[in-house]
């Protein structure tokens, strides 16, 4: 999304009734702003509206500080949740990793790349795997072990430590890059809405670590991922994206894992893009997207 300095992205959601977006394009246009993109939906379902604006704002309103006021009227008067964010501001992001680095490179490379606007302020691990990755990158790598069949206090210590690097570092987003460990639900209440997980579509028919060995011997058709918020119940936050791929018995269970991967990387950098660039809004227990 090219944006200048000026540039800000308005979310809101609401009962869906008339008027709305008359309201929202008419306030702009007083503010002298210029609209350069907008989309919204009405769910027939839930009777919610969202909406999703990208607009250029005049030289003196220059902040979110002296553009939310304006919006103080229409909040009152449909109920609304209004978030407003600049979008030359970058999101701080914390990124999760166990011994599997390929999300983790991938993320980091399509970053520097300029394909994912966002400030990438540290990884952390439970294994030293990928410390030598993150220092190709100059990110700065935080190593918080726990050994096999650790326990319970030990498991919180470490979340602790985790939760205290992403206040200290003002993180606004902790993506699991398959994170192979199992989050306690009081850390999950704490990051929910700003932690997005990652992993396999086969669940819950392979579960365990060598899920593509697995769906090789059961001969599968399809393969996929799922990008969803992480919330206290285990991988069943709201999905943000998914994906699938056709294979055949032509692959290997390394091949198949291969093609598996790289379908892991692709769905949840579309996932972390959406949620920096503000195009996610929640529905309930679903999201709406606006892509």
């Amino acid at each position: 999304m090219n944006a200048n300095n000026n540039d800000y992205v308005l979310t809101l959601s609401c009962a869906d009734v008339k008027g709305i977006v008359y309201a929202v394009s008419g306030l702009l246009y007083q503010a002298g702003c210029n609209i350069l993109d907008s989309q919204q939906y009405g769910d027939p379902a839930t009777r919610l509206f969202f909406m999703r604006v990208h607009f250029e704002a005049p030289p003196h309103l220059d902040s979110v500080e002296k553009l939310e006021p304006m919006f103080a009227d229409m909040r009152t008067r449909f109920s609304m949740h209004v978030s407003m964010h600049a979008v030359a501001r970058r999101m701080r992001v914390l990124i999760a990793v166990s011994r599997q680095a390929h999300c983790l490179n991938d993320l980091l490379f399509r970053w520097r790349a300029g394909q994912l606007p966002m400030e990438v302020v540290g990884v952390i691990s439970n294994h030293a795997d990928c410390a030598a990755l993150a220092g190709h990158y100059d990110v700065p790598f935080h190593h918080a072990p726990l050994q096999p069949g650790a326990d319970m206090q030990s498991r919180r210590a470490q979340e602790q430590r985790m939760a205290t690097l992403m206040r200290e570092q003002h993180v606004e987003l902790l993506i699991l890059a398959r994170y192979m460990q199992i989050l306690s639900p009081e850390f999950c209440a704490e990051v929910q809405g700003r932690a997005i997980n990652i992993h396999h579509s086969f669940l819950p028919s392979f579960k365990g670590a060598r899920p593509y060995a697995q769906a090789h011997e059961r001969g599968v058709k399809l393969i996929g991922a799922t990008a969803h918020y992480v919330t206290p119940d285990l991988d069943e936050g709201p999905i943000i994206e998914q994906d699938v791929e056709r294979v055949d018995h032509g692959l290997d269970a390394e091949a198949l894992t291969a093609a598996g991967q790289d379908v892991e990387n692709q769905v949840l950098a579309r996932a972390v893009r959406w949620h920096v660039e503000h195009r996610i809004l929640m529905n309930g227990h679903k999201t709406v997207v606006f892509k």
